[in-house]
């Protein structure tokens, strides 16, 4: 594998934990395996893995994005891996805030909704 897929490797695994990552990877097929390369050495190894911005910023730009552009099923991931990348509940609820604003308040509803839910669990599984 090349320099860029470790170093996303590496980082993805950081930001989104061994666990979530380990069955990823055990999910993986020879169908899906050229798309999870392209996102570990893309996503993870190129913009995730640069450092002109923070983890914690990223993950507010990110589930913003998401919100704002309805992909939804990948807020609670997102919102999970804020316990690793420094991003609050309360920049969480900022990101949502702005996607209310410049993007629309039904879709900032319904990640906030997420949010809450996945927050609720996360603080479940802490205790």
């Amino acid at each position: 594998m090349s320099d860029r897929f470790d170093a996303g490797m590496a980082t993805r695994r950081a930001v989104l934990g061994d666990a979530h990552v380990a069955r990823a990877e055990a999910a993986k097929t020879a169908f899906d395996q050229p798309f999870q390369d392209m996102i570990t050495e893309g996503a993870w190894g190129t913009l995730w893995s640069d450092d002109t911005i923070s983890r914690r910023d990223r993950s507010m730009l990110t589930l913003a994005l998401l919100a704002a552009t309805g992909n939804f099923e990948e807020i609670p991931m997102h919102v999970r891996a804020t316990a690793r990348t420094g991003a609050s509940p309360d920049d969480i609820m900022q990101a949502f805030l702005h996607v209310a604003v410049y993007a629309g308040v039904p879709k900032a509803n319904h990640a906030i909704k997420l949010a809450k839910r996945t927050l609720a669990e996360m603080e479940a599984e802490a205790t």
